[in-house]
């Protein structure tokens, strides 16, 4: 008997409405066999019920099973050793291990992060745990979001396979991955071993001889229940979401007088007004994945709407690529017999040719233009753009995260206007060059004429009259011809200009080609930011510094010096004072540095061109920590700069005292970028800027989290300086003395040597009380929904819910499995800190 369709999360083990598919039976036969499985495969698409229902006929079977969900929570801002901490917390509670995690934690606490949960496995695990194992990690997709590499972590889950053959402990041990990546997202870095072990579980969608249970849901409220069921499979492809929701809402026209068509329900229900009816979310989800990465959607689009004209002209064949495999992930395609088809009739009904069109004028308002010089095998000039259309293309390119492709489209329309400019230059100089030899000719002959007329009548006055009638025509024909060079010298400069630009172009074309993506970025930056700075000479000290950075990262050491030192002789020409000549100097001697810094030899060399980076910092720190979009060196370079200068300097114990300076110099760096984005009501940065501020005075940037006895470390005078910030621009609402004060108000005690119940309790209602916590749903807000709140009205939030990562990245955003003692002690250390410091 059927009672409900379930649509929205997990199907429970005992639902009726399940249906199942071959992927059931092959993933329990590969888990029986010991078999690594993985189930990768769009959202909603049935894989959590997969599992639930897999678990249920393991355990039936003796397997002892566990489930970690990796989404749970939140995960964004979680440091690593805390991440698997609550891995292994998790496990210890799913298998009710006898084990005191916090000193089995403490014990290990030299060995690395993926070396503590190897030796959980075998040491713990393994030897309490008799019977086989299986681990479902599910939403894995989730991982490639968090702030730090997991590639070490789905290198050892490889290994635990490959330990079989020394270990036979570990046949027992089995994972099971699902989620929304492909295995070539698991192991991202190019060097190691890819993720290449398991067996992949194809989940299809619902067919025909297979959903007789959720056609028994529908018997005896339509006279043919097996052809409504076809009905329903005809338009969503068997997509499971889909047609339970679906078979729901025929469901609910059964009860009604005059019953709507399958065809009637879909058009009224889920097609028309998509947006606004598609609860609970599934549309949009496959919108927003498309749409997510500005740089890949337009290829996406593209590719969709291929697929989509393919299936009545031609075929697209399915070859594995990142653009195909992000369609089959999104759930709008699916692969048949090889081939690429929209998954099924809705979705091709709504992501139709309009939608297409649509998305891809929002993504970039110069589409058309695109897409024709695109066709044409970037050949069709016709196609670039000039003037008004080139200059709002640019201003609405400026926040994007634009595809190569764009780049290079903008380039090309940027270099043709330049080229187009020129043109019309010499044009206008060769005009004016004919013009002025005419004239000049014309004067010589005038002048000429004259004082030879002159020279007659005034004979008898002597040669010294004619000499200077003379000279005085040499004069205006040499003055004549100066001009004309003067217009040729500037087109030589133009010239220069150009080619050096063109040069910088294609060096990001060679970066990107070689994987160096940020880098290639970071030219094209610098070639764009050229094009502000009028003054000859300072405009090609920067892009020949930025080809001798590009040189260096595509590791062409000579072709780097050679740029770097034709950089400082256009800058040592230069006399200006200019804000951009100080970014411009310090851009290039970090450039010059950073070469000697690579060859090893060189280290005085590398000191002193920092050294003189460093000064320029030094005495204009205002006219270069702008912190401004257009800003030639970075806030980021900046400080990279002073990471790598403390770095050399700290090799050489002469150097204490310019190494005492350059880390105060960092710090005030730090602080700087930390008021100007509290002064933005910035406040996501901010807060993050305030955990870097912090991580820095305590150095603990390696490690990227604080422990109680790090507060020790941050003087009192800091933190009432981040303090007092935080109250200025939030008008008392954030700061670490109001939160103390809630600490304080909700029962917290201060200095605490033993914890009890009673303290976590309280704890919690300060988590309440501040925001942190949502006790209605008895869970932890993840961080982003914090945030969120924060920027929709940061008065109305409660008070004291930030700063939040100044201190350290909570338990709970990792996967709210719940709070361990960490939280606490943390907090109870910090705060009883502030109280020594009177805050």
């Amino acid at each position: 008997m059927v009672d409900q369709y379930i649509f929205s999360g997990s199907l429970p083990e005992n639902a009726s409405t399940y249906v199942t598919r071959d992927a059931d039976r092959e993933l329990y036969d590969g888990l029986r066999s010991q078999k690594f499985c993985y189930v990768l495969n769009s959202r909603q698409s049935g894989k959590s019920s997969l599992r639930v229902q897999t678990m249920r006929r393991l355990r039936e079977n003796g397997v002892e099973c566990a489930a970690i969900d990796l989404s749970a929570g939140g995960i964004q801002n979680v440091p690593p050793e805390q991440w698997y901490a609550d891995l292994i917390d998790s496990l210890i509670d799913i298998f009710d291990l006898d084990i005191d995690f916090g000193d089995w934690w403490e014990e290990n606490q030299l060995n690395s992060l993926v070396t503590r949960f190897r030796k959980f496995l075998e040491e713990v695990l393994l030897v309490e745990v008799k019977e086989d194992i299986v681990i479902f990690i599910d939403e894995i997709d989730s991982v490639l979001s968090l702030n730090f590499p997991t590639d070490d972590f789905f290198a050892f889950i490889r290994s635990c396979y490959n330990q079989r053959v020394d270990n036979p402990e570990y046949r027992r041990l089995t994972f099971c991955l699902l989620g929304v990546a492909s295995p070539s997202n698991l192991i991202q870095e190019k060097q190691r071993t890819p993720f290449n072990i398991g067996t992949a579980i194809s989940l299809k969608g619902f067919q025909l001889q297979e959903i007789e249970p959720l056609e028994q849901g529908l018997r005896g409220k339509f006279s043919d229940s097996q052809a409504v069921i076809e009905e329903i499979l005809n338009w969503t492809g068997g997509q499971p979401f889909l047609t339970q929701k679906l078979c729901q809402l025929m469901v609910e026209q059964s009860e009604k007088e005059n019953p709507c068509t399958v065809e009637e329900v879909v058009k009224s229900k889920i097609i028309e007004n998509w947006e606004s009816q598609d609860e609970p979310e599934h549309l949009r989800t496959i919108r927003a994945r498309i749409l997510r990465n500005e740089e890949r959607a337009g290829y996406l689009l593209e590719l969709y709407q291929q697929i989509r004209c393919s299936e009545e002209q031609c075929e697209i064949t399915a070859d594995n690529t990142i653009e195909q495999s992000e369609l089959l992930l999104s759930g709008l395609v699916s692969r048949r017999e090889g081939k690429l088809r929209v998954y099924n009739a809705i979705y091709k009904e709504i992501f139709n040719q309009n939608w297409i069109e649509n998305e891809l004028k929002n993504l970039r308002p110069y589409s058309e233009n695109f897409k024709f010089w695109v066709a044409s095998g970037y050949k069709d000039e016709s196609r670039l753009l000039g003037g008004k259309a080139l200059k709002g293309a640019e201003e609405w390119a400026r926040d994007k995260n634009l595809s190569y492709q764009d780049k290079q489209f903008l380039a090309a329309s940027r270099e043709k206007e330049i080229q187009e400019k020129i043109a019309v230059e010499e044009r206008e100089a060769q005009l004016e060059r004919e013009r002025k030899d005419k004239e000049a000719v014309e004067k010589r002959n005038l002048v000429l004429s004259e004082a030879n007329r002159k020279a007659k009548r005034r004979i008898r006055n002597g040669t010294v009259v004619l000499s200077l009638a003379l000279l005085g025509a040499v004069i205006s024909v040499l003055a004549a011809w100066n001009q004309v060079n003067k217009a040729n010298t500037k087109h030589q400069k133009i010239k220069v200009e150009v080619e050096n630009v063109q040069k910088l172009s294609q060096l990001a074309g060679d970066l990107l080609n070689g994987n160096l993506t940020s880098e290639s970025d970071q030219a094209l930056r610098q070639a764009g930011l050229s094009f502000t700075i009028k003054n000859h000479n300072l405009k090609q000290a920067i892009l020949l510094a930025s080809m001798s950075q590009a040189y260096q990262k595509l590791k062409k050491p000579d072709k780097a010096k050679k740029n770097i030192e034709e950089s400082l002789e256009y800058l040592n020409k230069t006399n200006s004072n200019l804000d951009k000549i100080f970014q411009i100097e310090v851009f290039v001697r970090k450039t010059q540095g950073d070469l000697f810094t690579e060859q090893n030899q060189k280290q005085e060399e590398a000191i002193e061109a920092y050294g003189k980076a460093f000064e320029i910092l030094k005495n204009h720190p205002n006219k270069i920590n702008t912190f401004k979009n257009n800003q030639i060196i970075t806030a980021k370079d900046i400080e990279l700069f002073h990471r790598k200068f403390i770095e050399i300097i700290s090799e050489n114990a002469r150097e204490e005292e310019l190494k005492n300076q350059v880390e105060e110099s960092l710090n005030q760096h730090l602080y700087a970028k930390f008021e100007y984005h509290l002064k933005g009501k910035n406040w996501q940065a901010a807060d993050k800027q305030t955990f870097q501020l912090m991580l820095n005075i305590a150095n603990r940037e390696r490690e990227n989290f604080l422990i109680g006895q790090d507060f020790e470390k941050i003087s009192c005078n800091d933190l009432k300086k981040i303090n007092n910030a935080w109250l200025q621009n939030s008008n008392g609402h954030f700061g670490f003395s109001v939160q103390k004060q809630i600490w304080k108000d909700a029962g917290n005690r201060l200095g605490i040597t033993e914890l009890n119940d009673e303290d976590r309790k309280i704890y919690q209602h300060l988590a309440s009380l501040v925001g942190w916590y949502d006790s209605k749903k008895r869970m932890y807000l993840p961080y982003t929904q914090i945030i969120e709140q924060v920027d929709n009205n940061f008065q109305k939030v409660p008070k004291g819910i930030l700063p939040i990562g100044g201190r350290y990245a909570y338990h709970w955003l990792s996967n709210g499995l719940g709070l361990g003692n960490f939280d606490f002690w943390i907090n109870d250390r910090f705060f009883s800190r502030l109280a020594n410091c009177n805050l």
